[in-house]
């Protein structure tokens, strides 16, 4: 047994005593985690600092690993709206009793312990964090080296924190940066209940390929708006800068624009926000052949459609009917996030029908595909996929449940 597994198994059994605890007690940690990270929020910001003077401020990564002051307030504003939260675990989901006198119950448990691989987000440490806590979760954590200094300094505000209450600081660990590390969380059958991936497709692809543990893919997001021939202007531009600029390098951000060939005279109305975002466009053919004159506005090629930008880059594909738009989705998209821009009600039931993804919205920017966002606190991540959970995934999420029957003697 190398020394990974050894600590494994410490949080494996520490674990166990998570769903023990006092909801009060949870919540007192908790609003404790969110004063003591406003007091080491220097200490935090120098160590996101050295982070950051090890990447390109130009790779679409950098605005995912900067922590400012405003945004340390913003997450332990996250934090106390997590402790504030019920706790989901215990609840009665199902009771019955049998023709036999048996008494069945199906109740929420914690999954156990959660493993969750991710990038240069050392918020997903914070928010991971909480919600294994309020979810009686043990944690197994295994962040990349470019936020590994702010993953420490983290970890050492949770780790006291844990400690002033006394509760189990094994039963939350951070794994080194390395190879080697990833692997023996890949392989952690019985330790590790769930591998969680947060980040790139590629990523998640290795993550899926290698694991031994059961894995539940978040994150990716290759998403879609449809502007349809009856599309409000204005509404339209609105939502599609929003969707597009609001924070690129996030996983809910725009990477294809869809247009009905009807409204093409239009679009560069519908762009100039965009462009004045210094927004790169990669327009097919028919959109190229209105707006191909700005500087900013080049040829798409195959590889811009099913690509998630993470940055100021926007491909546009031009169809004839919803249904092109829908089969453009169904080839390109990565399940995340899809949306359509319409004045029909009939198109829209029909999109929101028809479109296979975690969240589908109508005349609204899918920069709300957020846990906080619909009103479910942190998240761990977006679920892609339709196994146990899927879309934002929040506190009930990370439970699973159990039976419980008690009888006076029955046999069958």
């Amino acid at each position: 047994m190398n020394n990974l597994q050894v600590h494994f198994e410490e949080l494996k059994q520490s674990a166990k005593m998570l769903a023990l605890l006092d909801i009060n007690l949870v919540k007192d940690v908790l609003e404790k985690l969110a004063k003591n990270t406003l007091k080491a929020a220097g200490e935090i910001l120098a160590a996101n600092q050295k982070d950051l003077l090890k990447m390109d401020p130009h790779d679409p990564k950098y605005d995912r690993l900067l922590l400012t002051q405003d945004r340390i307030f913003s997450i332990t504003k996250e934090i106390m709206q997590v402790a504030a939260l019920p706790s989901p675990l215990g609840r009665v989901i199902d009771e019955k009793i049998l023709e036999n006198g048996l008494l069945l119950k199906k109740i929420s448990v914690p999954l156990g312990v959660l493993g969750v691989i991710y990038e240069a987000r050392p918020n997903v440490t914070f928010d991971v964090f909480c919600i294994a806590l309020k979810s009686g979760n043990g944690l197994v954590l295994k962040g990349s080296s470019d936020a590994f200094e702010s993953n420490k300094a983290i970890m050492k505000v949770i780790r006291e924190t844990l400690r002033e209450s006394n509760l189990p600081i094994e039963a939350f660990l951070l794994l080194p940066p390395d190879r080697d590390a990833t692997r023996t969380l890949l392989e952690a059958v019985g330790y590790v209940d769930i591998i969680i991936p947060r980040g790139s497709q590629s990523l998640i692809d290795y993550v899926r390929t290698h694991s031994k543990v059961p894995v539940i893919e978040t994150g990716a997001g290759i998403v879609h708006t449809y502007f349809d021939e009856t599309a409000d202007l204005q509404k339209g531009k609105s939502i599609i800068t929003n969707a597009k600029t609001r924070r690129p390098s996030v996983c809910n951000s725009l990477d294809c624009l869809i247009i009905h060939y009807s409204r093409l005279e239009e679009l560069s109305d519908l762009l100039a926000d965009l462009f004045a975002a210094n927004v790169e466009i990669f327009a097919d053919d028919a959109a190229f052949n209105i707006i191909g004159n700005h500087p900013l506005v080049s040829k798409a090629e195959a590889n811009h459609f099913g690509t998630e930008f993470l940055s100021l880059k926007m491909a546009i594909k031009t169809v004839s009917n919803i249904d092109q738009a829908i089969a453009h989705i169904d080839l390109f998209s990565s399940k995340h996030s899809e949306a359509i821009i319409s004045e029909s009600s009939e198109n829209i039931d029909y999109f929101l029908q028809m479109v296979d993804a975690a969240a589908v919205y109508a005349n609204a920017s899918t920069a709300f595909t957020d846990g906080n966002q619909f009103g479910m606190g942190a998240e761990i991540g977006i679920s892609t996929q339709k196994l146990h959970a899927r879309g934002p995934m929040a506190l009930a999420e990370l439970t699973s449940y159990k039976w419980i029957i008690r009888g006076d003697g029955q046999v069958r």
